[in-house]
């Protein structure tokens, strides 16, 4: 019998009605520079891009806004709500946002406390409510939880982004177990969001049958962000490829790639 592979085969991810052609969401955050930062979306290969509403100047027009760098044509943003701690304020940021780009997909964040950046789960159910009835297409920032996976989907969230590791952590997938109990659990992609360190930990991810991740500090924190960039797109489609391969079991002991079955001397 074949394994159910979720989602289309290859690089196509579908989030609702929309169709992406690359699996990797990068951020815009922490480069040094507007030109790094193009460069660095350039070699990811990403479709997708985030930028933080509450920190970017939202004038296209203006010398020192992001926007200015950023191809509407190439790219889809994903405005996100980093920096709210209340309901109130998320969904005043996905509002501004929507006004302000044109644009009614969000990524929603309601963070609990300033330490560990971890999602207010309470808060974030509230804000993601109020907003899917606002005819806001949102895709949440969450604990690696199955049963807040689950009840955001059933608010109507075409997709979960359940963190890897805490915000710029760098420590990658901590908990795979929980990830591929939310894959066994719901139908809509799963992303992982935040954590990622290095090229490893996409792979990592997408070997588990996640539909796609997003980072931001990983490529922008690296001594050479282009680069990394680049490590990041392979890594993604390495470890999508990897997952609709199927892996060969795991065993506790040897078994020879050349059988030994009539061997002289083998003795078997």
């Amino acid at each position: 019998m074949s394994r159910k592979i979720r989602g289309a085969k290859g690089p196509e991810l579908r989030i609702g009605d929309r169709v992406f052609s690359s699996r990797l969401m990068v951020g815009t955050g922490k480069y040094k520079s507007f030109e790094e930062t193009a460069k660095a979306l350039d070699e990811s290969g990403a479709e997708i891009i985030t930028v933080a509403i509450r920190r970017i100047n939202l004038d296209r027009n203006s010398e020192d806004s992001l926007l200015r760098y950023i191809d509407p044509e190439k790219y889809t943003l994903l405005p996100n709500t980093a920096g709210c701690f209340s309901v109130d304020d998320a969904v005043l940021t996905a509002r501004l946002a929507r006004e302000a780009l044109g644009t009614d997909i969000v990524k929603l964040e309601v963070l609990g406390d300033t330490q560990t950046l971890f999602p207010d789960t309470r808060g974030l159910l509230e804000a993601a409510k109020i907003l899917v009835d606002d005819g806001f297409f949102v895709l949440p920032y969450c604990m690696d939880d199955p049963i807040v996976c689950k009840q955001l989907v059933e608010i109507g969230c075409p997709a979960v982004m359940p963190l890897g590791a805490p915000i710029g952590s760098g420590l990658g997938i901590r908990n795979p177990y929980n990830l591929r109990i939310i894959l066994e659990t719901i139908d809509v992609p799963v992303i992982v969001d935040a954590g990622v360190g290095t090229a490893s930990d996409v792979a990592v991810a997408m070997e588990l049958g996640c539909d796609g991740v997003l980072l931001n500090t990983a490529i922008a924190g690296a001594d050479d962000p282009i680069a990394m960039a680049r490590a990041m797109k392979l890594a993604c489609e390495a470890g999508r490829l990897a997952y609709e391969s199927g892996r060969i079991p795991q065993k506790l002991y040897a078994n020879a790639s050349s059988p030994l079955e009539g061997v002289v001397g083998s003795g078997v």
